[in-house]
């Protein structure tokens, strides 16, 4: 008999699962995907177009507080657990709720998800959100390119839209973010690789997505997200995994960044330019307790800052990256840090002036104080960021995400944008690594 099945993601690793186990796979019936972590994604269908023959209706997209009622109306046998970055407590508690409601939790291995490529592969994955993932994947294919090797970076899922016309998403120029309606939260990622002169692919079918790369690529490289694993394997392989010595410990209890902790070849420990050395050697400890063959690279994201000057002695609104503020728990980011180093008078809490979406984000994530996240996952999110900073009673407003929000939002008052790039302390290097490698 068909086991029933209900898949629990975020528009992302739910999919891809979907899509390399049980599409076209007649031992189960996804009854539902339920959905989380990300704004409005339920309520929507999985379409038939890319659900396979078993589903000409395609797959109902639903919110996971309705889990327990769809597991008992449906008698549904097991429940995969399908996203990332949620720590161990919150992991158990929601197998416990699976468990009580009748079916099996059921977590896949990482590998078995994994679609093989004949390219060799870089993979760069995290143990947590916004350890600096991106800065490192930047660093790897300005490696690569340099060497004059042809590149084909691939990002993670972030399939918000209309996922038909998602499927496969190919990035060369920033005319391509509005051909592809991109999110603030897609073009945070892609654009860093578009101004770079890099290709970027994204969508919701990684196995045609790998095709077309492959295509035009002598090494692929896997963008991660969240603390994901990766999606793609290969037989020449590089697994290279970011830690964050500002969440010390917490490479040990997050889903699945420990899973990569204990795959990786290679480990950044990103950002000791900020943290505590005491930090640095936990981190360093844990990694050594679970993974003792791993390379282990020192690392910092030193700041740069457009117009720093106005900064000193103004009362300043800091704008942090959005998922990093949120399901990543940061209390702060280069925002805040740039402000601090260029001597601001004092961080304006925008709480009061929020609207819509935006205070309803800091009412589901109260930890996140008085920043304000980048969250612009939909066309209304985006307006109520961009009335919400025109709003708040500041002098300057700091930038900290990964691309300029000046380019999507009108701001009414001074602005200034943090970036940061990946700076290895020391050696080894990432740049011997890669060298190895390539040769």
């Amino acid at each position: 008999m068909k086991r029933k099945v209900i898949i629990m993601g975020a528009a992302g690793r739910d999919f891809h699962n979907f899509n390399v186990i049980y599409r076209d796979n007649s031992d189960y019936e996804i009854v539902a995907f339920t959905a989380t972590q990300i704004p409005d994604i339920d309520g929507r269908k999985y379409p038939a177009e890319l659900a396979g023959k078993l589903y000409p209706e395609g797959i109902p997209i639903l919110a996971e507080s309705e889990l327990v009622y769809l597991i008992k109306e449906h008698n549904i046998d097991m429940v995969v657990f399908a996203y990332s970055d949620v720590n161990y407590e919150y992991l158990m508690h929601k197998a416990s709720i699976v468990n009580a409601a009748g079916a099996d939790f059921v977590l896949l291995s990482a590998t078995e998800t994994m679609i093989k490529t004949t390219k060799p592969l870089i993979t760069v994955c995290a143990v947590r959100t916004g350890c600096g993932k991106s800065q490192t994947s930047r660093a790897v294919v300005r490696f690569l390119k340099d060497r004059g090797l042809r590149v084909a970076s691939i990002r993670h899922p972030m399939p918000y839209g209309d996922l038909v016309k998602q499927k496969v998403q190919r990035f060369a120029e920033l005319e391509d973010l509005k051909k592809h309606e991109c999110t603030i939260e897609e073009m945070e990622e892609y654009e860093p690789h578009i101004e770079m002169g890099s290709i970027i692919y994204a969508g919701v079918d990684y196995g045609a997505i790998l095709t077309e790369a492959e295509k035009e690529a002598d090494v692929i490289v896997w963008d991660g997200g969240n603390n994901d694993t990766s999606f793609y394997k290969s037989d020449n392989m590089l697994n290279i995994v970011v830690a964050d010595p500002l969440r010390p410990g917490h490479e040990l209890y997050y889903y699945p960044g420990e899973t990569n902790l204990r795959l990786a070849d290679v480990v950044v420990i990103n950002k000791i330019d900020s943290a505590n050395p005491e930090d640095v050697l936990e981190v360093r400890d844990n990694i050594r307790s679970v993974n003792r063959n791993a390379i282990i690279i020192d690392a910092a994201s030193p700041l740069f800052v457009d117009d720093a000057d106005i900064i000193e002695g103004a009362r300043v609104l800091v704008v942090e990256d959005g998922p990093t503020l949120t399901h990543g728990e940061m209390k702060y980011g280069a925002g805040v840090v740039a402000a601090e180093r260029w001597g601001a008078a004092e961080l304006v809490d925008p709480r009061p002036w929020a609207v819509g979406t935006i205070k309803a984000t800091y009412k589901k994530y109260p930890e996140i104080g008085i920043l304000l996240p980048a969250m612009g996952y939909g066309e209304q999110q985006i307006k109520d960021l961009e009335k919400t900073i025109n709003t708040v009673d500041c002098d300057v407003v700091v930038i900290g995400t990964p691309i300029d929000l000046r380019r999507i939002i009108k701001i009414n008052k001074p602005a200034v944008r943090v970036s940061y790039e990946l700076q290895e302390i020391g050696q080894p290097t990432l740049t011997e690594v890669l060298d190895n490698f390539v040769k």
